[in-house]
């Protein structure tokens, strides 16, 4: 009887489990469902924005603006990665293929130093070779616009401090449900090109049939709106992030609570044979004394 007992402590533990997993899951879908709203609620802002710097620079013959150029500081950092990871783990494979990602990038930059956003990140490179500039922990995991806005204004100010002359952001994009891919590329310095096609692939691209007088003067518009579209990248980045993320511990739940269902299904049938075995031995036990009476 003492497997018996075993089996049904065991069988406890898994269900206790099971419940973990599944409460985790139903959570992780809430978060995803919000990530992928709060997107939706300020990505015209920051798509408006980004037309405007696009209607600027289409506009202008020239535009003499820092934004544009590298810096090539001596002996600093000539390339900033933000690495946009997770608090939390249980996610399958979520930070793993991030971390892979960005050392990836750092053997094909020159002098990489990292941002990173997400307290498993800083764990992991604090333990490599790897330059930390800066991290940032914020108390609630949920991204908000002022946790974007905390972030562009370090990278601008750095950048324009000659800090750095580069900027890449590494993150997980969600294509949909099942493909989830870490994606990098470079917000700094600006490519015009690279904001026109993707105007362009949303319908944004085509000049309106106005005139505008900006003043004080066109650069100093247009430096007042790149923070601003850094901001807008940056927040971007971070909800995508996190909708992947949830997307990920939503996914390693479900496969972890199929997991759970099938070892209590087996459970349950080494649990009834052995409870047989028992009711066997007793009847045959009690069989075998009446006979030798």
């Amino acid at each position: 009887m003492a497997n018996l007992r075993d089996v049904r402590l065991r069988m406890r533990a898994i269900e206790q489990t099971l419940q973990v997993t599944k409460a985790m899951k139903l959570i992780s879908t809430a978060k995803l469902r919000k990530g992928r709203k709060m997107l939706m609620d300020t990505e015209p802002y920051f798509k408006r924005i980004k037309k405007s710097m696009f209607d600027i620079f289409s506009g202008t013959s020239t535009i003499n603006s820092d934004f544009f150029r590298r810096k090539n500081p001596p002996n600093s950092p000539h390339t900033a990665i933000v690495v946009i990871n997770s608090d939390k783990g249980l996610a399958g494979g979520y930070n793993a293929n991030i971390f892979r990602q960005v050392n990836d990038l750092c053997t094909r930059v020159k002098n990489p130093a990292l941002v990173l956003v997400g307290s498993i990140g800083f764990r992991y490179f604090t333990h490599s070779t790897h330059v930390i500039l800066e991290n940032f922990s914020f108390h609630s995991q949920i991204p908000t616009v002022e946790h974007a806005g905390e972030i562009a204004e370090y990278l601008v100010s750095q950048y324009l401090w000659g800090m750095f002359d580069d900027i890449h952001i590494v993150y997980t994009y969600m294509f949909n449900a099942i493909k989830m891919v870490p994606v990098e590329w470079q917000i700094m310095p600006l490519n015009m090109e690279q904001i026109q096609k993707e105007l362009t692939e949303i319908g944004l691209a085509k000049r309106e049939g106005l005139r505008f007088e900006y003043l004080p003067s066109v650069e100093a518009v247009f430096d007042v709106l790149v923070p601003q579209y850094i901001k807008g990248v940056v927040y971007g980045a971070l909800v995508e992030a996190y909708a992947s993320e949830q997307n990920a511990r939503m996914t390693a739940m479900d496969e972890a609570s199929k997991s759970a269902e099938d070892m209590l299904d087996e459970l349950r049938i080494s649990y009834n044979r052995a409870r047989q075995a028992g009711i066997t031995q007793e009847m045959s036990e009690i069989i075998g004394g009446s006979s030798a009476l």
